[in-house]
């Protein structure tokens, strides 16, 4: 594993702390031994050693899954949707008095915070599944009010998202994680900008089958994390290996008998530009306020099992609440195929996903196409 260090400044009194505590995460992560490049078996499933890995600490990092010449084009689709955000909280224009991006989306969009600061800990927002407010480090005197730091539904903005969300190799690891019938869930774009970028505070993503007996580690599914300029133990999620077994967790008794939000078990996911992580939703995970000189922007999307969803009353943080039948699911499913017929005019010597519940239906990425998905997320599968 290439590490490459982390510098962080102004944690005031704690910086000490946080320097030991990082190199410590660093040093954890490395012994897993949960990453490496994506490897398949004979018939095409994700490879044994790496489902193993995965479900035993609940995290996985795909090395080097994007050549050189993807991570660009996302990366220029990233700097265009950057130029292009509203230019202050509120503002229907960007920086150059244009009409900001998402000015007339009626489906939640963007999502600011103060610099360096902590916008959902301690809250109800999210039904109150960030249970504590994490350290929020004083940013220089010349930082904006308010930074973005969460884009959902970012496959509307960008081809080369759309394209990545096609990707074959990531689609048949979420087939053998999820099953072959595997359902959509949410896209969430990440960014945190070096010396302004928000926490996360400590969460589990699910909230609907905590109280299922049915209830196992992959019932709530997981989210692919894909890194533009990869990450460090100072901008990288966080997760507590394991602790997606554990149910529902009392991350408040966790962080109350850590004496502080630096939980002596996690460990960050060090990423490369390119490589591609996978993360269970019921791990306890989080990230800390960018007070690095690096940025951090995860491309990232989920996905479900179907049966974790199917005629499932749920919504509340990312949609409406609505039963989730066959109609809704195949509807939020054609940005799958949208995707894959994205990636093969891309690429058409790679050999395409063929996504089984579609039962051979073709989708055509057009102008057409692309009208139609606008607020595409208003339907998204939030369990």
């Amino acid at each position: 594993m290439q590490v490459k260090k982390s510098a962080t400044i102004n944690y005031g009194a704690d910086d000490v702390a946080m320097q030991r505590y990082l190199a410590a995460g660093e040093l954890r992560a490395a012994g897993l031994n949960n990453r490496g490049p994506i490897r398949f078996n004979a018939d095409g499933s994700l490879h044994d050693d790496i489902v193993s890995a995965y479900w035993r600490c609940g995290f996985y990092v795909f090395e080097g899954v994007l050549e050189p010449g993807e991570v660009a084009d996302i990366e220029s689709d990233f700097t265009h949707i950057l130029e292009r955000l509203p230019s202050e909280k509120g503002s229907a224009v960007d920086s150059r008095g244009r009409p900001a991006l998402t000015a007339d989306n009626k489906a939640p969009t963007i999502f600011w915070s103060k610099p360096l600061g902590d916008p959902l800990g301690g809250t109800d927002m999210a039904n109150g599944r960030h249970p504590v407010k994490m350290t929020e480090p004083t940013p220089k005197a010349d930082a904006p009010e308010e930074v973005v730091f969460v884009m959902l539904g970012h496959l509307q903005f960008s081809d080369a998202f759309l394209r990545l969300y096609g990707n074959p190799l990531l689609l048949r690891a979420v087939a053998t994680l999820n099953g072959e019938d595997f359902t959509p869930f949410n896209e969430a774009l990440f960014i945190k900008p070096p010396g302004l970028g928000a926490s996360v505070a400590w969460h589990q993503d699910g909230v609907t089958h905590w109280d299922s007996p049915e209830l196992d580690e992959g019932t709530h599914g997981f989210n692919v994390m894909a890194q533009i300029y990869g990450c460090t133990a100072a901008t990288a999620l966080w997760v507590v290996p394991g602790s997606h077994k554990l149910g529902k967790v009392d991350i408040g008794k966790m962080v109350s008998e850590a004496g502080s939000e630096r939980l002596p078990t996690a460990v960050p996911l060090i990423c490369a530009p390119g490589d591609v992580a996978i993360t269970n939703r019921q791990a306890v995970h989080g990230s800390f306020a960018n007070t690095s000189s690096d940025w951090r922007v995860t491309v990232g999307f989920g996905f479900h099992r179907r049966s974790s969803v199917l005629g499932v009353s749920a919504g509340g943080i990312h949609n409406a609440v609505a039963v989730y039948d066959e109609e809704r699911i195949h509807t939020r499913s054609k940005m799958l195929g949208y995707a894959i017929d994205a990636r093969q005019q891309k690429f058409p010597d790679e050999k395409r996903f063929e996504y089984w519940p579609h039962n051979g239906e073709r989708f055509a990425w057009n102008d057409e196409a692309r009208a139609a998905i606008k607020d595409y997320n208003l339907l998204d599968l939030s369990i």
